[in-house]
């Protein structure tokens, strides 16, 4: 009998090394050295080892994998990864040149780091990322290459995953479809009597049942305010707002839905529709070469203009492979990091979330939230459907 053998996996492709030797030289860096599981992935184009996908800790130490790469030499890059990750080399080729899949703990990895390093014979600034490098494998970096040769290399990182490809496109555009039927279903599901702890494990099972990995679920019900998990029954006639993040293959879908349970009264349209008139406006300044605090200009403009305006709230930022990158739009507003990109043109390429919040002090939370992808002409929605009053209890 003849067996069908399934082609072998194509080996793991590199990003945009052109575009990441412009960012290093721009912000004087000759070598990165990167620990986050984001910039990793994406260096290792899509890489990221299963393992640790959900703990980074295992026995007195945690898992760090490092990307090596020093700028115009990709022959040089090298993998740093646990000894378990041979294997997933074996199976489906790293692109670098060199994989050390030997380490056991964040010492053991930051030692091989410097082994490379001082083989690559550099003298230029390192680039690291000390929101991911923890305190004992910095140690041994700054004794194994020296403390002035150390840079912090976040900002570059951020514009590096800034325009993205239509690769991950597809996939921010799969995950934000999958989560906004998953909402659906969760909405029409429930019904009265339901729990929030109910409403968030049903939401949880729609996301699994469609391959997203669930990542939270921040759920009112009612006129109250509080979005954490509680015995809290959703009663007749009472709103819902589900606002869920769930990831595709690493790619972030954050998006909020409202819903009802019975027929929404002229008040709940309303207000609603305030929600949506801010969105839209906001949606207007989403275009290439404008200015990206244009979007929030417009947003705010209009925000100021509602009967609400008092108890609503707009937000935008960047999303990706973590929940807010670049383009960050907004100062501290409610996340704490500058807005360093609202002066910069949109680019295409680039996504955003959307949000209008409405705190509203007798009906409740009133939210939507929408991930759009800047185009060449102007935008796409992703999970575009659905942003009205959904029906609970179908």
């Amino acid at each position: 009998m003849n067996i069908r053998q399934s082609p072998a996996p194509q080996a793991y492709l590199p990003p945009d090394l052109a575009r990441i030797d412009r960012l290093m030289e721009a912000a004087g860096l000759e070598v990165l050295v990167v620990t986050s599981k984001h910039n990793v992935q994406y260096l290792m184009g899509g890489y990221r080892f299963i393992f640790f996908a959900a703990m980074d800790a295992i026995g007195h130490s945690r898992y760090l994998p490092v990307v090596i790469y020093q700028r115009g030499k990709p022959e040089r890059a090298a993998y740093i990864g646990n000894k378990m990750e041979g294997s997933e080399h074996a199976n489906r080729a790293f692109w670098v040149p060199e994989v050390l899949p030997a380490t056991w703990g964040s010492k053991d990895a930051a030692a091989l780091a410097v082994a490379h390093l001082k083989k690559l014979a550099g003298s230029g600034k390192v680039g690291i990322e000390p929101g991911f490098l923890p305190s004992d494998a910095y140690a041994v970096l700054a004794a194994g290459v020296g403390v002035d040769r150390l840079a912090d290399a976040t900002g570059m990182l951020e514009q590096m995953r800034a325009i993205k490809t239509e690769a991950e496109l597809d996939l921010l555009r799969q995950a934000s479809e999958l989560i906004t039927d998953a909402m659906t279903a969760t909405i029409q599901a429930a019904g009265a009597g339901w729990t929030k702890h109910r409403i968030t494990e049903e939401l949880r099972r729609q996301e699994v049942n469609r391959g997203l990995h669930f990542d939270y679920c921040l759920l009112t019900l009612g006129a109250s305010h509080n979005r954490a998990g509680s015995d809290q029954v959703w009663q007749p006639g009472e709103i819902l707002s589900i606002d869920s993040g769930g990831n595709l293959a690493g790619y972030i879908g954050d998006l909020c839905r409202m819903g009802v349970l019975g027929e929404p009264d002229a008040e709940l349209q309303d207000l609603l529709a305030e929600v949506e008139a801010v969105q839209q406006a906001a949606f207007a300044g989403i275009r290439p070469g404008v200015a990206g605090g244009t979007v929030v200009e417009r947003a705010e403009a209009a925000l100021k203009g509602i009967p609400s305006a008092k108890v609503t709230d707009f937000f935008a930022h960047g999303m990706g492979l973590i929940a807010h990158e670049v383009p960050f739009l907004m100062t501290n507003h409610p996340v704490a990091y500058e807005g360093v990109d609202a002066t910069r043109a949109l680019e295409p390429g680039m996504v955003l979330s959307v949000e209008t919040t409405m705190i509203h002090p007798t009906r409740g939370f009133i939210k939507l939230e929408d991930t759009l992808a800047v185009t060449a002409s102007g935008y796409e929605m992703f999970g575009a459907r659905n942003r009205g009053w959904n029906r609970g209890g179908l």
